[in-house]
């Protein structure tokens, strides 16, 4: 039985690695799968998922106005596929999930997302926040702070290192942009 899946983190935590390795071993075993990543973020190249370890695949990109089952379903004419991986699943609209969960339950085929639950402000994103109500598998990928307890939080630096409180929720950027934190470090940078 297929199975809607969000797995979820903070920045730097292995998403994109774990992702990566799942496909892999599906491709080892001669299954196919489909993966998507948001054009939005083309830090690795447009149409690429990689990790910060220096692994990566091509894949396909949506926009917002996408519809991710109709993708899916025209792929399926074409190819049997074992499993759907999404990336950055946080730039997912809230139809979007949906249409990935009418992928997941009408045309038998698991979808694994991955993606982060929370932006700099602490606040969930619209993806992130459907996939939380509406996913059949939760899981949490893990990070550390810099005191070594979980990371559940994100703070954004500016272009002089100083911590941002204020802004827009989307902003690509990587290590040079954001540091995970625990939710008390989080809240002495941000003054919250």
């Amino acid at each position: 039985m297929a199975k809607l899946y969000f797995n979820y983190s903070t920045m730097n935590a292995g998403k994109s690695t774990v992702l990566l390795q799942a496909s892999y071993n599906y491709r080892e075993r001669g299954m196919d799968t489909f993966l998507l990543t948001a054009n939005l973020d083309r830090r690795a190249g447009e149409g690429r998922i990689a990790s910060r370890i220096g692994i990566g695949a091509e894949s396909e990109t949506y926009l917002p106005q996408d519809d991710l089952f109709a993708r899916i379903e025209d792929h399926l004419k074409t190819q049997k596929l074992a499993c759907i991986f999404v990336d950055e699943a946080q730039f997912l609209t809230k139809d979007q999930v949906w249409q990935l969960a009418r992928a997941v339950d009408d045309l038998n085929v698991p979808v694994m997302a991955f993606g982060l639950r929370v932006d700099f402000q602490g606040e969930l994103f619209p993806g992130s926040a459907t996939l939380l109500a509406i996913a059949d598998s939760l899981r949490e990928i893990r990070t550390i702070c810099h005191c070594g307890r979980k990371a559940t939080m994100v703070i954004r630096h500016d272009e002089n290192g100083k911590t941002m409180t204020q802004g827009e929720q989307v902003q690509i950027g990587g290590n040079e942009t954001y540091v995970s934190l625990c939710r008390r470090h989080w809240r002495e940078e941000t003054g919250s």
